[in-house]
């Protein structure tokens, strides 16, 4: 059964990153184009929900799989109120103490802003582009936003040739840099925390703030954004369903991401705004090669256990191995034996871990680690895959349901016998 889950994993993986590749491209009138033939996108942008378009010309891709579509199918006023054929650029606005213009889609044609929430045409526009981006250029070739965080302010990068506008949503306010080692963007995306410049069927990935490239670029979108015979993993394959799923380990870690382990695959939960999308965890932990037992994070690190092993990472990407690790669960934590979950709650500093029957506290400020606590377990709660502690309380995963706590103390109390619940597609992707 473990197999079969890990299996079913790496399908949701391949499914949710790569996908089922489009109708080929024929002579045929009306025929669909082949964003597998090597296509050229004008414009790519995700909407509210996290679900990434494609646009080219006057049709669109929705997500990573699938058919191209008539773009009036998802966005109609662009087609039949105002006849046009293709998109000059696009972008999803970020801007959250505005929420009459947050995640809202704009769209941008020749000296015209269109302004989307839902699908639906906010109503005003289209607009010229100065009404509401002053100094920003017409006849664009892409767009991004850019958060503050991963740029100085909550920004917008218009592209224009080789020259990037760079748009202060709170000043309004145009900043205009020249990064000529980077291609001639026709359609740009923030992917992942990651920035990406598509030209021709290829992609290079660059820092929002100096255009830095960094890598081997550019690579060919086919292998990356969509599922293509011949590239990248291909195949067709369905999102499991939550009552098939077991994971193996979660974690949050201290600036709200988490991660959640299967098989030889991770995926993380707080992108949803991006879509949920499953990787290799040796993407992310190249010494992890043979998968999660436990994991919880303590003071901007990340905790890997497998077998008898320790791994601690710096919690940011691109998540560096502490020097001298891996250790051994002995070395590091003053425990021994085979370790079925772990959990620590924010801003404490007693980690908790499952193994078999019983439930031990271990204090991570003390040197050599002290075992605070060792309690038996009930029955249900004998042998758990996996357990997570948050700001609602603890989360104890066994199998394709989880039971939960409010506190640490009714769980190590062992009176009170949890509602056990079912992982949904909200919580995980999988279908319920």
């Amino acid at each position: 059964m473990k197999l079969l889950t890990r299996s079913l994993f790496l399908c949701l993986a391949f499914c949710l990153t790569n996908g089922a590749p489009a109708h080929p491209e024929d002579a045929a009138v009306g025929a669909l184009p082949d964003r597998c033939a090597g296509i050229e996108f004008d414009a790519i942008a995700p909407d509210e929900k996290g679900t990434t378009f494609f646009f080219k010309g006057s049709h669109l891709w929705k997500g990573f799989r699938g058919a191209a579509h008539l773009s009036n199918e998802f966005f109609k006023e662009l087609d039949d109120d105002h006849n046009i054929g293709h998109v000059d650029a696009a972008f999803r606005m970020h801007d959250a103490e505005n929420p009459d213009d947050h995640d809202h889609i704009y769209f941008f044609l020749d000296d015209k802003v269109f302004s989307y929430y839902n699908h639906t045409l906010e109503d005003g526009y289209p607009k010229g582009i100065q009404e509401d981006f002053p100094g920003v250029p017409a006849h664009l070739d892409a767009a991004v936003e850019c958060p503050k965080g991963e740029c100085t302010t909550d920004s917008v990068l218009f592209f224009k040739g080789h020259d990037v506008h760079v748009y202060d949503i709170a000043t309004k306010t145009v900043k205009i840099k020249t990064w000529p080692h980077l291609p001639v963007c026709t359609a740009a995306l923030r992917w992942q925390e990651h920035y990406y410049c598509f030209h021709g069927h290829n992609f290079t990935r660059f820092n929002p703030v100096s255009g830095e490239v960094n890598g081997t670029y550019p690579k060919d979108a086919r292998h990356y954004f969509m599922s293509c015979p011949n590239f990248g993993h291909g195949g067709h394959y369905s999102i499991p369903k939550c009552s098939e799923l077991k994971i193996d380990a979660i974690t949050t870690d201290d600036v709200g991401k988490t991660y959640l382990f299967a098989g030889r695959m991770y995926m993380r939960l707080d992108t949803r705004r991006d879509g949920l999308h499953a990787f290799p965890i040796t993407r992310a932990w190249k010494e992890v090669t043979g998968g999660v037992d436990a994991a919880f994070s303590y003071t901007d690190k990340i905790y890997l256990i497998k077998d008898d092993q320790v791994y601690i990472y710096k919690a940011a990407a691109p998540y560096t191995l502490i020097e001298g690790y891996p250790k051994t669960l002995k070395e590091e934590l003053n425990f021994e034996g085979h370790v079925d979950a772990a959990f620590l709650c924010p801003g404490e500093h007693i980690v908790h871990i499952f193994k078999g029957s019983r439930l031990y506290g271990v204090d991570l400020t003390t040197t050599p680690r002290i075992v605070t606590r060792d309690l038996p377990m009930p029955a249900y709660l004998h042998g758990p895959d996996a357990a997570l502690c948050g700001p609602g309380g603890i989360k104890v995963f066994k199998g394709s349901h989880f039971y939960h706590y409010d506190t640490v103390l009714i769980l190590a109390a062992g009176r009170h016998i949890a509602l056990m619940e079912p992982i949904t597609s909200a919580m995980m992707g999988c279908q319920d």
